[in-house]
């Protein structure tokens, strides 16, 4: 995260049933885990969905098909205490290695070599913020 800059993302939501796929991240400031489906900023040049294709190679290395545009929604918030401005691509997508769909956790790998956790959450569970998940907006998008 930049400070003063607006940054475009593009994320994918992965359907699995009644559960969808997310990364888990955690807010030292807030003290509180949310959740954010795969996906990254969109490079200089770079389709927001070919974004998508590329950052799900390079995170869980693993190859994607059947991108659907959900919409766009626009994002501020504030994270490690600091204020962040997104514009965010929403995608419907496919992962081509159907096995993926029975791991109940995935590894991410970040540009910068951290790894954290991915995991199949029901939608419900962010039913009235029972868990927190990332863009805000996101939720309001796929229960219309």
């Amino acid at each position: 995260m930049r400070k003063g800059t607006i940054r475009p993302i593009a994320i994918c939501l992965f359907k699995n049933d009644e559960t969808i796929l997310v990364a888990e991240g955690y807010d030292s400031v807030k003290e509180n885990f949310f959740y954010r489906p795969i996906g990254g900023g969109i490079e200089f040049g770079e389709k927001s969905s070919d974004t998508l294709i590329r950052e799900a190679k390079e995170e869980l290395d693993a190859d994607i098909a059947n991108l659907q545009f959900l919409g766009t929604m626009e994002n501020i918030f504030t994270f490690d205490g600091e204020t962040g401005h997104e514009i965010v691509q929403v995608y419907d997508g496919e992962f081509i290695d159907k096995s993926i769909y029975d791991q109940s956790v995935l590894l991410v790998k970040e540009d910068d070599g951290k790894i954290h956790h991915a995991m199949w959450k029901p939608l419900s569970a962010f039913q009235n913020g029972k868990l927190c998940l990332v863009p805000e907006a996101l939720y309001n998008l796929l229960t219309k």
